[in-house]
This record gives C-alpha cells, structure tokens and sequence, in this order.
C-alpha cells in the first residue's frame, strides 16, 4: 500500500470523491503543513493555524498508479484557484500534494507540469513534503456518507466518474500532427484533425457488432466497448456511453444551423463525432455518434496481446 496527501477545499467533499476511485483503501481527513499541534476544526478556520483541510489516501498502487490518482484528484478541483474552492474561502482550502516518499517527488512534479500546459494562469497546488498531519474529529470523518444532503462543493456527477474510471491517462501518448499525417489514412486525418464526417452508411464499423474494445485511432485509447454499441440507423457506429467517462471531452459545436455537443477524445483531443440525446432510454438516453475513421477495433481475442487485458471485464459477459 501507498500513501499521498491531498488537499482541495473542503474536505468532506475531497474525501468522498477520492474514497469513489477504483483502488484506494481508506481515507482520513484531518488537517496538515500547519504551525500548531493538535489542532481544532476552530482554530483552522478561525484563528490563523496555516492548516490545510486535507485527506490522507491509502491506495494500491498496483490498482491506481499515482499518476493516474493525481490525474483524477486534478477533476475534483480549480487549480489554478488561491485559497478558494467552491464557495470555500481561506488558507485552509487552499490545493495541495503532501507526500511522505520522496520517490513520489519526480512523479508529482511532471504531472504537474503536465497541467500546467493546459491553463494559462499558474497552477497554485503545493507540492510539498509532508510536515505534520492530525486526523479531524470524529464526526468530520466519512461526513457525506453519514450525512448524504450535507454541504459539498463538489458536484455529485464528479463522483460517478470517479467511481467509473478505469482508463490510466499516462499510460496513452498524444502524437505529433505531421506523425498523424504519415501515418493515417487522408480520410482519417480530415476526421480526426480537422472535424470531417465521414459518409454514412459506408464507413468500417457502422454495422460491426464483434466482440472486442474500439480505440482512439491517434493514441490508443480505449474509448467503447462492442457492450455498449447498438443499431441506431444512422449510418455511424453508434454507442449508449464511452467504456470511462472521462475519456471522452465534450465541446459545444455551432458549425451548423443545429446547435451540437461534440465529443473528442482526453488524449488525442481527436474529433470524434457527436452525442444526442435521442439513444435508448434503458441505456442512459444518449447517441454517441462517432466517425469509424476516428477508431481503432481490437477484437476480444486480441485484447490480451494488445494490453487491454484489464478490460476484458468491460465487454458484458
């Protein structure tokens, strides 16, 4: 077992979203990197200890690398947000990575580092060693699960992500534009690059219904699972949700008369195509409508060799 600090405002919230990952053991909120010892929940908020509300992570790091622990922490906060998150104002809601191993230093900091290219602002989470933790009182600890209506700054569909990723970002490389060039097909390129739609009707799995995972054709990304595809009509590979929400990057799409939500990929930022909300009800109600030119199938025999082996699960038998 592993073990990280993390600090993103109110920590009934950051507790209850950590604690949804796939892999992580336990979880303690209480208060840490402050100048005094022992502290209240008053005397962080009001009289100035320098405490961060913070949650102590126990996770298997076989299960949930830290790297991809840190990629969903990053989803549960603003970080380029001083000392407020939410509603939350205060020092002690400020965003922090405290860490206990210094081998976790290089991994924090390229992560990190990571993020930052993403934002134009600085990104304000500490990245400190850790200096002294005190667990929180009693009724702090597992709050929103002993009071399910209680204040949370974090939204509830957060948590179902959490609780639903599988797919390890760092494990998935985004290629350059002139590679993708030489190495796609021009009706590949014009889809997954420059926004084309391929016709319907005739594309390559429109009305493939095999066994096996479909992935970003730029990255290898898994993206859908042959569970999750149905016949729609439309002429496109159509699918009722992406194997991990948060592979998928939603866009408002105003390029025609018809106001559209179009879905890329994390990674790859490829265009894949489009999501209604016209899909079966007993599915969620939603049409991802994507290009076949924007995937890569990998058929259920394969999947081992390829290194989807962990997603063998997915395919609903």
């Amino acid at each position: 077992m592993s073990e990280i600090y993390l600090a993103g405002g109110c920590f009934w919230g950051t507790e209850k979203y950590i604690s949804s990952i796939r892999g992580v053991v336990s979880t303690q909120v209480g208060y840490a990197n402050g100048k005094t010892e022992n502290p209240s929940y008053e005397d962080v908020c009001y009289r100035n200890t320098g405490h961060a509300e913070a949650v102590r992570v126990v996770y298997d790091s076989a299960v949930i690398p830290l790297e991809f622990l840190l990629q969903l922490y990053y989803d549960c906060i603003d970080p380029v947000s001083v000392n407020k998150q939410g509603g939350d104002y205060g020092v002690q809601y400020r965003t922090g990575i405290y860490y206990t191993d210094k081998k976790d230093l290089p991994i924090i900091e390229r992560s990190v580092n990571e993020l930052q290219k993403r934002y134009d602002e600085p990104i304000a989470i500490e990245a400190e060693p850790l200096q002294n933790f005190y667990a929180a009182e009693k009724h702090h600890q597992k709050y929103l699960d002993k009071n399910p209506g209680g204040y949370c700054h974090i939204p509830n569909s957060k948590f179902e992500k959490a609780k639903n990723s599988i797919v390890n970002p760092v494990s998935y490389k985004a290629a350059d534009k002139s590679v993708l060039y030489k190495t796609l097909t021009p009706l590949q390129y014009e889809v997954t690059q420059n926004n084309a739609t391929e016709p319907p009707f005739h594309n390559e799995f429109w009305d493939t219904f095999r066994s096996g995972i479909y992935v970003d054709i730029t990255t290898g990304e898994p993206l859908f699972s042959s569970s999750d595809k149905y016949k729609s009509g439309c002429g496109w590979p159509s699918f009722t949700k992406p194997i991990d929400p948060n592979v998928i990057r939603e866009k408002t799409d105003n390029s025609i008369v018809m106001r559209r939500t179009e879905v890329r990929s994390r990674k790859g930022d490829a265009h894949l195509g489009h999501v209604f909300d016209d899909g079966p009800k007993d599915g969620g109600g939603l049409r991802y409508c994507i290009n076949s030119a924007s995937l890569r199938f990998i058929p259920e025999e394969e999947m081992e060799q390829e290194g989807y082996s962990y997603l063998l699960g997915q395919l609903g038998k």
